[in-house]
């Protein structure tokens, strides 16, 4: 009776953290095919945005299984030559209109203006994946630079520089996640808290959310998820060059989808913490209590659960299961860890059982933990903690190994 209970006001409490932002836009379903023309160029397939929805979902079947088979030249990219750190005072970036997260933002651009607010550096530099908006191309990541590593008095070698990238979920302000670079600092690692595509200031001035990242447009969602991923691996690129040596990524939400494919294209990310984990994209848009805007735009485009899945395969991490598996074999396995909530209305519970399920066929050297809350309320009092600990906890412990392998 007392699970039953704590399961109803669980899923009446997560109901009401998904429905209480008022800023959602059903936007009409686009094709987008003029977002990915360069890999439909690449893969020889015709589209027009004026094709019937018969023909346009055939053209992305061709699409998803050409990218699929060639994903090292889909999420291929030419490194930066820009990149610069940046001193800047931080700024919210609310995606809400709620009057507490507008005082907030009210209260550090004041802070700004008086001087009592302290700038944070930035790692700035342009994307390989160039879109119509510039403020959206500059990739933007806050820098968290542990101290130098101490010497060893056993070897007098210096230890070896390790960092962190953040993932963030979707429609994340600028201060998600902040705290985790933070803690990660104190264990010696260096943090990088990326902020994804049309995201904080990379969203375009027309969007109070970060709704282009992911949205009723299907070749700007896939666009986005390149970008992400091209981005990813762009950082690792200047960790190295800055002497970094082991790398992780800890994605949240939308965060881990994009960290999983970076991580299964990169066999330099050795630490991999998925905090919150699904199967296909297109199943979680269409189930998700955070995604029933973009959903209505679909069913009233006509579009069913099946078709929307597969319009997104080349996105979606379960079919990448096996390549992630391999990579970086035979010399050492990715160390992950899979956090799920029991209660979740956005990544379905069903899904992320799915995904445990895969990792231990495919034969991952992987732990998880189970939160006993929902997706949002897991940004709530006391489950953040809970999920801090074992986020911290993991990235502690397998960083250490190592350090001493």
């Amino acid at each position: 009776m007392i699970k039953s209970w704590y399961s109803k006001w669980m899923y009446k409490w997560e109901t009401r953290l998904t429905t209480r932002d008022e800023n959602r836009i059903v936007r009409p379903v686009e094709w987008g095919f003029d977002w990915v023309q360069q890999t439909l160029d690449r893969a020889g397939i015709a589209a027009s945005e004026s094709m019937s929805k018969t023909e346009a979902l055939a053209t992305f079947d061709k699409l998803n299984d050409w990218i699929i088979a060639n994903a090292d030249e889909f999420f291929g990219y030419q490194k930066p030559t820009d990149y610069r750190l940046e001193d800047r005072f931080p700024q919210l970036f609310p995606t809400n209109v709620r009057p507490e997260t507008l005082a907030q933002d009210a209260a550090l651009r004041e802070q700004a203006e008086n001087g009592s607010l302290p700038k944070a550096q930035f790692l700035r530099f342009t994307s390989p994946e160039r879109t119509p908006y510039p403020e959206n191309d500059l990739v933007n990541a806050r820098w968290y630079p542990a101290p130098e590593p101490p010497v060893s008095k056993k070897n007098a070698t210096a230890r070896p520089r390790q960092a962190i990238i953040i993932l963030p979920q979707w429609n994340a302000d600028a201060f998600s996640h902040n705290a985790l670079a933070s803690i990660f600092n104190r264990m010696g690692i260096s943090a990088l808290r990326l902020s994804k595509p049309y995201h904080d200031i990379r969203r375009p001035a027309e969007l109070e959310r970060a709704d282009y990242a992911v949205s009723s447009n299907i070749g700007r969602t896939i666009s986005a998820c390149r970008q992400a991923v091209v981005d990813i691996r762009c950082c690792i690129d200047w960790l190295e060059s800055q002497g970094y040596q082991h790398f992780g990524v800890l994605g949240t939400s939308l965060g881990s989808c994009y960290a999983y494919l970076a991580s299964t294209l990169d066999e330099r990310i050795q630490v991999n913490a998925f905090n919150h984990a699904s199967t296909a994209f297109g199943d979680v848009v269409w189930t998700g209590q955070s995604t029933r805007h973009i959903r209505q735009a679909l069913e009233d485009a006509g579009m069913q659960a099946d078709e929307l899945r597969n319009t997104w395969a080349a996105i979606s991490p379960m079919n990448y299961y096996k390549r992630y598996a391999e990579c970086g074999l035979p010399y050492k396995k990715k160390k992950t860890l899979l956090i799920y909530a029991q209660y979740d209305l956005t990544f379905p519970l069903q899904f992320s059982l799915e995904v445990k399920r895969a990792f231990t066929a495919f034969g991952y050297d992987f732990e998880c933990r189970v939160l006993p809350c929902g997706h949002y309320t897991t940004g709530e009092t006391p489950y953040k903690y809970i999920d801090g600990w074992y986020l911290g906890s993991f990235v502690y412990r397998v960083f250490k190994q190592l350090r001493n392998s």
